[in-house]
């Protein structure tokens, strides 16, 4: 019988949101388990409000020993490992976890005693897969049956408070319509489509198609939140800039959105968790990395000799497979989704 397990989740954002499927399996194959996160503490605010944890424990940054001694305080009898670091094997190990399943990178076999491998070509190189298909692969291998591609998140009672709040801030209420655009991203200033890109398409949004549209944004995003409100000169654009912030808030911006258009980064993906369309701008990065399968989401990529470079920033310096993807091009994707929306709920 198994009676505790521990999920290590993912340490980005839109990667949590890409392994709820392999959580929620987790969950129902062991029902009377004890299932604890192990995550870096703003992992937690993804999945505040699921059904699925019993207990959380936080592993900061260079952390061992203390995590692994908060495990070990009761008996582990699996531990499933969605990041590939050797430390995450290293704490599930000094957990004393009779099991541990994982993918063999960066030296880390020996801990394991289920070994997963990633897909590579030939020559042993990685080859371009969905993370999800990866996380859903562990699971398999823990005992559950294929997770499916079906993303979920939660929020909270003071998340709906806090989102109904700003909808009566910014009177949002009196449009047929209310676009949310995410212009942020922790990966680095390659995945920017630019404060310019961003307004040019909220006055369309405004000017073509009566919607309201709101900014959302992160504690380092604020000034260019409130930059692509100021310069898209219309009174129907509103920015999150100085409103009280957290992920609980944007995960109920979104929730309560028509649409979102958004950058390669984690909101991205509570869109389709929602159930809400999104227009995706990917740059540097490979779509097939993040492939979720979500028949609702339009991703628009400026395909180009150099790309994708899967880098941080530019290493030519001119930034063209975002410069060069057009307003045009993400206003008529979005014209396109809120049609469809239209469509369905006739």
């Amino acid at each position: 019988m198994t009676n505790r397990i521990a999920l290590f989740l993912p340490n980005w954002i839109g990667d949590v949101v890409m392994a709820t499927p392999a959580i929620r399996a987790v969950r129902a194959r062991f029902p009377a388990a004890e299932l604890v996160a192990v995550c870096k503490p703003y992992v937690a605010d993804v999945l505040a409000g699921a059904p699925w944890f019993d207990a959380t424990v936080f592993l900061a940054k260079r952390e061992v020993f203390g995590a692994a001694r908060v495990l070990r305080e009761k008996p582990l009898d699996a531990a499933l490992l969605f990041p590939n670091s050797f430390r995450t094997a290293l704490v599930a190990h000094l957990a004393g976890a009779k099991r541990v399943v994982g993918y063999v990178r960066y030296g880390r076999g020996f801990l394991l005693t289920d070994k997963l491998h990633a897909k590579t070509d030939p020559r042993g190189r990685f080859v371009p897969s969905p993370a999800m298909d990866d996380y859903n692969r562990l699971a398999v291998a823990l005992g559950t049956p294929a997770p499916g591609t079906h993303m979920e998140l939660f929020t909270t009672p003071a998340d709906e408070a806090r989102a109904a709040d700003v909808w009566d801030q910014f009177v949002l209420h009196r449009y047929p319509r209310v676009v949310v655009l995410n212009s942020g991203g922790a990966f680095g200033a390659a995945k920017d489509w630019g404060c310019d890109h961003f307004a040019h398409l909220a006055r369309q949004l405004t000017a073509r198609l009566g919607c309201g549209v709101l900014v959302a944004c992160g504690p380092n995003e604020r000034e260019a939140a409130r930059r692509i409100a100021d310069e898209s000169r219309s009174p129907h654009v509103f920015s999150l800039s100085d409103t009280p912030l957290s992920l609980g808030l944007t995960k109920a911006v979104v929730k309560r959105a028509d649409l979102l258009v958004t950058t390669d980064s984690g909101p991205r993906h509570f869109a389709a968790a929602f159930g809400k369309p999104v227009v995706a701008l990917f740059g540097p990065t490979h779509i097939e990395w993040t492939e979720t399968y979500y028949a609702r989401e339009i991703r628009l990529q400026k395909k180009l000799p150099c790309g994708p470079c899967q880098q941080r920033v530019c290493p030519l310096g001119h930034h063209r497979c975002m410069r060069e993807l057009a307003p045009a091009d993400a206003f008529a994707a979005a014209q396109y989704l809120l049609g469809a929306e239209v469509q369905r709920a006739g």
